[in-house]
Formats: structure tokens, sequence, C-alpha cells
């Protein structure tokens, strides 16, 4: 089991970072958080890398069924969605796999929350690649 899903896009990669906050608002995710890691280690270590950003992505009863199935899980969550520049010029938009984050928590219980998040996921990730 990969513990990516991935998409790519030709949209440039401001465009592709717009449309997947976008596609994940539709699928129910607000972004909590944001992390230009391209900024971040720039500024930090003086690495430059390719575009890449980081979005904590939450979906607010989906998170709430996790906690209430699984006390812990606070630590798997947001759900990471990376927006970055591949090699070959197009933006690649990756989504941790929630059925990974169920196998790690070692609560079955979990796997409908899993399931849910990944096809919403799923469906914000394949918005992005039609465009």
């Amino acid at each position: 089991m990969s513990y990516a899903l991935r998409t790519t896009t030709r949209l440039p990669f401001a465009a592709a970072l717009d449309a997947a906050r976008a596609a994940l608002a539709t699928q129910g995710f607000g972004v909590l958080t944001e992390i230009d890691l391209a900024a971040t280690l720039k500024a930090k270590i003086g690495v430059e890398i390719p575009a890449q950003v980081i979005l904590g992505a939450c979906n607010p009863a989906l998170a709430n069924d996790a906690l209430q199935t699984e006390p812990d899980i606070g630590l798997l969550l947001p759900c990471n969605v990376v927006v970055r520049t591949a090699a070959d010029g197009s933006t690649l938009i990756e989504a941790v796999n929630p059925d990974v984050l169920v196998s790690l928590s070692g609560n079955g219980a979990l796997q409908r929350v899993a399931q849910d998040a990944g096809t919403r996921l799923r469906a914000a990730l394949d918005a992005v690649s039609t465009l």
C-alpha cells in the first residue's frame, strides 16, 4: 500500500496550489496550516529546492469521528497534501493515504473514516488533474 495518493497537472505551480485549495474545500476540507517548504529551507539552511507547499487539510466532521474512535489519532492529523513542482515541469499534488494512517494506529474501527477521507481526497486530486 502506497502512503500517498498522487496526481499531476500541467497547471503552473501557483495555479495548481490555488486549484488544490479549492478542490479540498469542495470536499469539505479546510486548510489549517500551510508550509512553504522551499522558502523555509532557503531561509533556514540556504538550500534551494523546487516550489513545494505542504497543506494541512482537515475535514472537521471526519476528524471528530476519528477522534471519537481513537483519541490518539490527533498525532496523525491533519491530512497532509503536498503541491510541488516536478522535474519535468508538471505539478504534482500528493495526499497522505488515510488507509496508511489506519494501519499505523492499529485500530480497524477507523477504516470507515479512512475510506470516506480517501474518497474525498481522491475526488479533490481528480478535480485538479482535469484542469
